[in-house]
């Protein structure tokens, strides 16, 4: 099996487990944002919010694009820490 195959692999198992879930899962995931809603509701009955989602996308897809924003935050830093690192260390003479 070559190495690009193996990448055409992988890369289609990280679609599946990013894609399956929201197809297959049906849950109510609430979050911080619910949750605040709620104790705003109850505290101030008539409190009105000052704007309107453009766009709501069910909890779960806002849940998956809340973890992949910090999965790409943790590859932006590993990457920068890994080039430090390299970077350092060829610099130095051994």
């Amino acid at each position: 099996m070559t190495s690009r195959s193996k990448n055409t692999l992988m890369l289609a198992g990280v679609i599946l487990l990013a894609v399956l879930p929201l197809l297959l899962v049906n849950g109510d995931f609430g979050g911080a944002d619910d949750a605040a809603e709620q104790v705003i509701a109850e505290l101030h009955p008539s409190y009105k919010p000052w704007f309107a989602p453009l766009l709501e996308p069910p909890a779960e897809t806002e849940s998956m694009l809340f973890a992949l924003q910090a999965a790409i935050g943790a590859g932006v830093i590993g990457y920068a820490i890994g080039w430090f690192k390299g970077k350092s260390s060829k610099s130095k003479p051994q």
